[in-house]
């Protein structure tokens, strides 16, 4: 059983990889720079694919397709409710003494992702765009993509020629909905600095998309037709919908229930016929039909700042280095073969993270590692 729901899970992501660069490639057919990028990504996934297989069948463990990397411990903002900043990830420039890995250290992590056939690595942090250098090297792998999620501010002229070289790297730039609810939680004139970067990206005729984290309170509001109409007029191509997770006390209220999930498949099922040109993303999503969340290598892992390999962002517990071991022993690690093995990612729970709500029996594998 257990081996057929992996087969199954390899299927389904392998399938869903397919259909997003599909719905990419189709996107782009107006613009051939673009469209000979898509058509040659679709090409190679399909390789990667057969890599992910040859592995599981010579080594003995699955390949995720997905990574998330924190790349950047610095960011220019201070959002209200900002994860990064609670659990010490992300402090301001002039502040941080967070041990980073250089750019030549994650080039090298993700040379070897790709070799495996992981597909992309969403790069997060902090502010991924406060670390231009680390950008720079990674772009250099050319058989990944790497969604940076920005809060956009930093989109200039720079950076603007940066991503016409380098397509692999596509802006992912994050609002909360509406200009009021983006500047109660960024911060004063942050929304219209990043519609500001959008229109800019529009015009070069950049792939890009959005990141918005849906409440209880919004949810109705950014998956409605004329929010995504809005979307649509500034070139976005890509909305990722997260589930918000309740890291500060209080603010339970806004994770989803059992009752805004399905709502949310719903209205998600119902974007996704009428609007061909975007590609519908929502993280955890699809976590019940695949039997539990993705996390500690099922679907993907997460790499902090200083290489260290965490079941996913919000489960920062770590016993192995990507840097020191390589990603093939970082999927093996003992806690993430724990986690697995207990069936952890299947809990129960409330709101968008398995393994946030019971970090407490995480913590307690790792230190059961130790022992």
């Amino acid at each position: 059983m257990e081996e057929q729901e992996k087969l199954d899970l390899a299927s389904y992501m392998s399938g869903t990889i397919g259909r997003i660069m599909q719905k990419a490639y189709m996107n782009v057919l107006s613009n051939p720079r673009e469209a000979r990028f898509a058509y040659r990504m679709q090409r190679l996934f399909a390789k990667s694919e057969k890599l992910r297989k040859k592995v599981k069948e010579t080594e003995g463990f699955d390949v995720p397709p997905f990574l998330i990397s924190s790349i950047a411990t610095t960011c220019n903002l201070h959002c209200k409710g900002c994860y990064a900043r609670s659990n010490g990830i992300a402090e301001d420039e002039k502040e941080s003494q967070k041990a980073t890995l250089t750019p030549e250290a994650w080039k090298k992590i993700f040379e070897e992702a790709a070799g495996m056939g992981i597909n992309f690595s969403l790069l997060a942090g902090g502010e991924p765009m406060m670390r231009k250098d680390i950008l720079e090297a990674v772009s250099e792998v050319k058989n990944m993509i790497f969604p940076i999620f920005t809060n956009g501010t930093l989109i200039g002229p720079s950076y603007l020629d940066f991503l016409r070289k380098n397509l692999n790297m596509v802006p992912i730039i994050s609002i909360e909905g509406t200009a009021m609810g983006t500047d109660e939680r960024r911060g004063k004139g942050v929304f219209k600095r990043a519609m500001q970067s959008m229109e800019m990206l529009k015009v070069e005729d950049l792939f890009f998309g959005t990141s918005i984290t849906v409440t209880t309170e919004n949810y109705r509001m950014v998956t409605s037709r004329d929010f995504i109409d809005q979307l649509r007029c500034y070139g976005c191509k890509i909305v990722f919908y997260v589930e918000y997770v309740p890291t500060e006390s209080g603010t339970e209220h806004l994770a989803f229930g059992d009752e805004e999930v399905a709502e949310m498949e719903r209205l998600l099922a119902e974007r996704r016929e009428e609007y061909g040109d975007i590609i519908f993303l929502s993280f955890p999503g699809d976590e019940k039909a695949l039997g539990g969340c993705l996390a500690s290598g099922r679907g993907f892992f997460h790499i902090g700042p200083d290489g260290s390999a965490e079941p996913c962002p919000f489960s920062p517990f770590s016993d192995s280095n990507v840097a020191e071991m390589g990603v093939r022993r970082a999927l093996q690690s003992p806690l993430f073969r724990k986690i697995r093995a207990a069936h952890a990612l299947g809990w129960e729970h409330t709101g968008g993270c398995t393994l946030f709500e019971h970090r407490e029996e995480i913590e307690g594998f790792l230190h059961s590692n130790e022992n």
